[in-house]
């Protein structure tokens, strides 16, 4: 696992900003809008918070710009004891407060009367946050401007910015805090409880999980933060600086520091360290003239064990980002995003869904990561689904990037060959052969960390195929041969072993079974032959038997015998596919109604009649009527891409725009995993409104002859085209546009560039 450490390597990667830097481009003067999302001072009230992060380190959003907010690093968890693997709250970063006499900004309650000419903008193709409004309070006021950045340049690097142009002469306070959090209470033994258990547990601290009207969170009481603790801190009053050393409960170190810049022209009254429980800060006093802009910049630098060293290192960083300036390395933060921005989804003729594509990507490339072996946590750097990596990675995620951005999708693929031995040890543990990845693996670790309130899901195995799949995508997308059979080869290899020992031959009906499984629709728990399951099982054999011959290996005799035999529950009278089993009612109320749509999903993509894919999309929409509540993300996507597969382009657009209708959250498009709740960040259902274009629309797969066209390509009929802009396929890169013929069928055109 490649990570960047510092020391020598760290002075390396401060130059290089600075070389980058020096040859930044400028910013460009105006964002195309479908790049910017503002919020006003309507949102007071609805306001969910976004995130800015690059992949290694985040901080949450707030509405002032200065609020101390949460942030987590990469794969850094706590291991308290009796409790699941969770992220680590790092000691907050983004934080300054001012007071102009008669209040602090962070403490006084938001109002459009105190915070006037309110506007916060995120600008996702910079990769920034700007909020600027009038500060008007106890008989002052202030202008107030506040840019943050998480660099995509220098990834131990961030940066915030207050800007204030007091409308009086006086004196002022200005502290810079590092916020140390204290840890989360109540703290229940989730490794132990059982559904019942945790829900009374909830009910008796006061909470509850029912879903709340936005912003609250309502899954916070079981997707909390871990906690990181203090061992040493200190600071410098006449330097500026601040630095801690710090580690996660049970866990890895890390380490912080800021170092602050003040105007050249500001008549300093005191400066002074604080010290306290709950905070570590620099706090100014100083004199301050009418009409007269003032910049304060907070530079912060954070590392962690395997991802850098101490906080000695980490303030060697944080001195050298201000010696260098906010400038330049806004310039090439910017510089670094523009540059991930080449590859892009671009729709002419629907802002609205434009918008939503860039939000989508937007939250796709903060999340991951280059020349790692992290995955991404399915609620990306947050506690959301406890950071855990589940199928998402593999089969949402790692798609939808893998074309885009081939570069930040392999990290997924190296975790499972990082992590095999977890998985080695866990097939033991249930008496099968090969490897047994875990449906929520620790993200450093790979050690299975599902709650015990959720084990039922542990007999959701269709995990172990997602995870195949993915592996030989990736080399059908590179035409890597040494990845291949140096880290794809192994882990697909034991995931053939897992699915031969975990089969069932039938004798009197000559075929193979799966019993004892969960459906992806996870009510359904404990029932045979899950038709997505034993189709993922199947393919992820085909695929064992290519990748031996790729590599030069001898496959194993039973894995052709069980993909001639494996046994997909179909109705014959219906010519329809079956969730599951006949033996087994379908007649539960869930939030997907049925699961058979996606027997469709492009990394599956089930061979099957054109009518038999109709009576299966017709099938799933009356179960999502009949059956279904409060749907899940992932169904509206899927049905999307089903529809797309149809030739019903019309269908597929009207379902690309059901997915914008309650799932988006106020004001920066953050996705919730179905309408009615609010546990935010789903990475995976934006990484499925990306692959409805990739994948669904274009009607690409890849196979082995190649980036093929699949299915005839769709396109709504009020859109003009959809170009997907610099593909990455084998070495070669090639826009690929969509527009309508003459005849006014859609046509697909490739250009190499």
């Amino acid at each position: 696992m490649k990570r960047r450490s510092l020391g020598l390597a760290g002075s390396f990667f401060i130059g290089l900003g600075l070389l980058t830097a020096a040859f930044a481009a400028p910013a460009s003067s105006q964002t195309d809008p479908s790049f910017v999302l503002t919020g006003t001072a309507a949102n007071f009230d609805s306001y969910f918070p976004s995130y800015l992060a690059n992949g290694y380190f985040s901080t949450m959003t707030s509405p002032r710009g200065t609020e101390p907010n949460m942030g987590y690093m990469v794969a850094f968890m706590d291991y308290a004891k009796d409790d699941i693997a969770r992220p680590a709250a790092i000691p907050g970063w983004s934080e300054i407060d001012y007071n102009q006499g008669g209040g602090w900004l962070n403490s006084t309650r938001l109002a459009k009367e105190i915070f006037t000419d309110y506007a916060q903008t995120l600008d996702m193709h910079e990769g920034t946050l700007s909020t600027r409004y009038r500060f008007v309070y106890a008989n002052k006021s202030t202008d107030v401007k506040v840019s943050t950045f998480v660099s995509q340049d220098a990834q131990h690097l961030a940066a915030t910015r207050l800007s204030i142009t007091p409308q009086f002469d006086g004196s002022v306070q200005i502290t810079f805090p590092i916020r140390l959090w204290s840890e989360y209470q109540p703290r229940f033994p989730i490794a132990k409880m059982t559904g019942d258990e945790m829900i009374a547990a909830v009910i008796a601290s006061g909470q509850n999980l029912d879903n709340k009207p936005v912003p609250t969170p309502d899954r916070s009481a079981v997707w909390y933060r871990g906690m990181t603790r203090v061992l040493s801190s200190d600071g410098d009053a006449k330097d500026l600086t601040l630095w801690l050393d710090g580690r996660a409960e049970q866990g890895l170190s890390m380490a912080e520091a800021a170092a602050i810049s003040l105007p050249k022209d500001l008549v300093i009254e005191s400066a002074k360290l604080e010290k306290g429980s709950n905070r570590l800060s620099l706090n100014i006093t100083a004199k301050v003239q009418k009409g007269h802009t003032y910049d304060f910049t907070k530079y912060v630098a954070l590392t962690r064990q395997n991802w850098g060293g101490d906080a000695k290192d980490a303030l060697s960083m944080a001195k050298a980002a201000r010696q260098i300036g906010f400038d330049k390395l806004l310039a090439a933060h910017q510089t670094a995003w523009h540059e991930l921005w080449k590859s892009d989804i671009v729709i002419e003729g629907d802002a609205k869904v434009q918008q939503a594509v860039h939000s989508d990507l937007y939250y796709l490339l903060s999340n991951s990561t280059s020349g790692t072996a992290w995955p991404m946590g399915a609620c990306a750097l947050t506690p959301g689904y406890a950071g855990h990596a589940f199928w998402d990675s593999d089969s949402w995620v790692f798609p939808a990037l893998l074309l885009l951005h081939p570069e930040r999708a392999k990290p997924i693929v190296m975790f499972r060959a990082r992590t095999m031995q977890p998985a080695r040890d866990r097939a033991k543990q249930y008496g099968v052969k090969g490897t047994m990845y875990p449906w929520e693996a620790d993200p450093e670790t790979g050690v299975d960390y599902t709650p015990h309130f959720a084990y039922g899901v542990f007999r959701e195995i269709h995990v172990n195929a997602d995870i195949a799949i993915a592996q030989w995508q990736y080399y059908l997308a590179t035409g890597d041969d040494a990845w291949l059979k140096q880290y794809g080869w192994p882990v697909i290899r034991e995931i053939a072993e897992f699915w031969t020992s975990r089969v069932t031959y039938d004798k009197a009906h000559d075929r193979y079974e799966i019993h004892h499984v969960t459906s992806p629709d996870e009510a359904y728990d404990d029932v045979p032959n899950d038709s997505f399951t034993n189709a993922a099982a199947r393919k992820a054999l085909t695929i064992a038997i290519e990748a031996a011959k790729k590599v030069g290996a001898t496959p194993e005799p039973q894995w052709s015998d069980i993909v001639a035999k494996m046994y997909i529950p179909f109705d014959e009278k219906e010519q329809r596919h079956l969730d599951f089993d006949a033996s087994v009612p379908h007649d539960k109320i869930t939030w997907m109604g049925s699961s058979l749509v996606w027997l469709m999903y492009p990394n599956l993509d089930l061979p099957m009649s054109p009518q038999v894919r109709r009576n299966n999309f017709d099938f799933q929409l009356h179960e999502l009527k009949v059956h279904g509540d409060d749907p899940n993300e992932m169904m509206m996507v899927m049905l999307a891409v089903g529809a797309a597969q149809l030739g019903d382009a019309k269908t597929a657009g009207e379902w690309i725009h059901r997915n914008l209708v309650g799932f988006l959250k106020p004001p920066f498009n953050v996705r919730t995993e179905t309408v009615a709740n609010n546990a935010g960040y789903i990475l995976a259902t934006s990484a499925g409104f990306v692959q409805s274009f990739v994948y669904g629309l274009s009607g690409l797969r890849i196979d082995d002859k190649g980036l093929t066209e699949a299915y005839a390509p769709a396109l709504p009929p009020e859109w003009k085209s959809l170009t997907l802009k610099n593909i990455h396929f084998r070495g070669r890169r090639y826009d690929i546009r969509i527009d309508h013929a003459a005849d006014g069928k859609a046509k697909l055109v490739r250009k190499e560039l």
